[in-house]
């Protein structure tokens, strides 16, 4: 699909059965799609979700430090950029036939986090946005327009996203009236939800597996309340 002036090549995972299914969309790390996401969406697929792993390269893993940071903080830095990135992503998972349209929630991490929150402050209908590491803030006034839980995770150590980043999110959610939730995970790093790598890392990155099981039974929590409780 088509965003960003690029061809995505995102990752759809498929729940057993024929009938329509709540759905997740679900944004990667600002290095891009891995097989990390695939295997997250594949297993959420296990759960009985439609899910679909989105793209913010164009099929690229950027896992050159200088080179990811050169596409993704101007990225961070216009809103708009990321909710076409958002929208189109989502697009694509409504088109798919298994998608229920109105049970759908949207997770990332780190600047897939970021896409979810911007489309929440666009005021797309979602039952759910989680953020791991991507808790960035928005233009003033438009988290009002979001509709749904939130809910945020963040490592205690985390340098990237240090406590003043957290207080400033926290204080819009606030302000806004949205229902949040903040999970600060105490000893975590940036990404240490994401397992080690063999490439160059920003600094203040590292894996804690404990926390990342955690945070992963979160997320699946999450979904579980928003998108299932109903059923």
């Amino acid at each position: 699909y088509l965003a960003d002036g690029l061809t995505m090549i995102g990752h759809l995972a498929l729940p057993a059965g024929a009938d329509r299914r709540p759905a997740a969309l679900l944004g990667p790390e600002g290095t891009g799609l891995s097989d990390v996401e695939r295997r997250r969406a594949d297993a959420l697929a296990e759960l009985g979700y439609v899910a679909l792993a989105f793209d913010l390269h164009g099929g690229r893993y950027l896992d050159d430090p200088e080179e990811m940071l050169a596409r993704c903080l101007p990225l961070l830095a216009d809103p708009d950029r990321m909710r076409d990135i958002g929208h189109a992503a989502l697009d694509t998972l409504r088109a798919e036939p298994r998608t229920d349209p109105d049970r759908i929630a949207a997770v990332g991490y780190g600047t897939g986090g970021a896409i979810a929150l911007e489309l929440g402050r666009a005021g797309v209908d979602l039952r759910a946005i989680g953020t791991v590491n991507g808790l960035i803030t928005g233009r003033p006034g438009e988290a009002a327009r979001i509709r749904c839980p939130v809910w945020a995770g963040v490592g205690s150590e985390d340098p990237i996203m240090p406590p003043a980043q957290r207080e400033a999110f926290t204080a819009e959610m606030q302000a806004a009236g949205v229902d949040w939730r903040l999970v600060v995970y105490g000893g975590a790093l940036h990404a240490f939800h994401h397992p080690p790598v063999d490439h160059t890392t920003l600094p203040g990155v590292g894996h804690h597996p404990r926390h990342a099981q955690r945070a992963w039974h979160d997320v699946v929590g999450l979904l579980s309340e928003c998108l299932t409780s109903a059923e």
